[in-house]
């Protein structure tokens, strides 16, 4: 259902820390026309945790208006209230998303019974698929495999970001979940092995800065070009290192502004990067070959 690179969109934001919104659908435009297969709104990258309820609605609609159906949607809508969570997923299936994501509840500390029931809540309430996101480092809390299973019944779950960097885990969620199960990566680093253990694609931090490689690489596993994907890695793990030297989306809107896609503003807590970081990113950058 979903596959390739499908890139965790940033959120472009002016000096004064609105959103841009005429940046915004620039760049969900240029994303597609780079070759990006799926775009995510507001998930962790596009620091969904800072902005209002108003403006997660108005960027998830932003994408899809954009769109226009040529990639599919998959509409962050997690939160660790189930009612709100509800909310933001029956919002993303009223304005047309293909989608949604949605994390598991932090700072809460669910049981996995309770996170089996919160998500069952989810599908229960609104009629769309859902991708689960499992990243414990974010979250604190980590999914097991025998409670994704349970859900995998539910008809509109229907995949997960692993964000785990665990790569024995999906051999035995394929096994668990059956074939059907979509299982994306949620680490850059991790991108073609985790397809080696049974995944269809990743959802991407790097593919904001270099969507064209991204989407090379996933076609070129696909279609069994193993050396050119491989290639492609290599050339790509440098700018991995660089963008996630300290905390996301950081490094990878600051990369963003050199290409002069947007600002390099995130919202606080995050604070300004550091200038070896900077450096680090610019460099990066270079080396792969997306600057000058």
């Amino acid at each position: 259902m979903f596959k390739g690179s499908l890139v965790a969109l940033i959120t472009p934001m002016r000096a004064d820390g609105s959103v841009d919104e005429k940046a915004y659908a620039d760049f969900v435009d240029w994303q597609i026309k780079e070759g990006t297969h799926g775009l995510i709104p507001v998930g962790t990258t596009g620091e969904s945790p800072t902005l209002s309820h108003d403006e997660h609605k108005r960027v998830v609609e932003i994408a899809i208006e954009v769109s226009a159906g040529r990639v599919p949607i998959i509409a962050g809508a997690g939160s660790n209230s189930t009612a709100e969570a509800i909310e933001l997923a029956r919002h993303a299936k009223e304005a047309g998303a293909d989608a949604t994501l949605v994390v598991t509840p932090y700072y809460n500390k669910p049981t996995q019974e309770g996170m089996f029931l919160h998500f069952s809540a989810i599908a229960d309430a609104v009629d769309i698929p859902m991708i689960i996101y499992n990243i414990p480092p974010r979250s604190v809390v980590d999914m097991s495999v025998e409670t994704m299973a349970r859900l995998a019944k539910h008809k509109n779950i229907v995949g997960v970001k692993d964000a785990t960097a665990n790569l024995v885990r999906p051999l035995h969620t394929a096994l668990a979940c059956g074939d059907d199960f979509c299982m994306l990566s949620g680490e850059d680093h991790t991108a073609l092995s985790f397809n080696a253990a049974g995944g269809v694609g990743c959802i991407s931090v790097t593919a904001n800065v270099a969507p064209r490689l991204c989407s090379e690489m996933q076609t070129a596993w696909a279609e069994g070009r193993l050396a050119e994907a491989m290639a492609i890695q290599n050339r790509l793990v440098p700018l991995h290192d660089a963008l996630f030297s300290e905390t996301s989306p950081g490094p990878v809107k600051f990369a963003a502004s050199l290409l002069g896609k947007t600002s390099e503003h995130c919202r606080l807590p995050l604070a300004p990067l550091m200038g070896p970081t900077r450096d680090r990113v610019r460099a990066a950058m270079t080396a792969v070959g997306l600057l000058n």
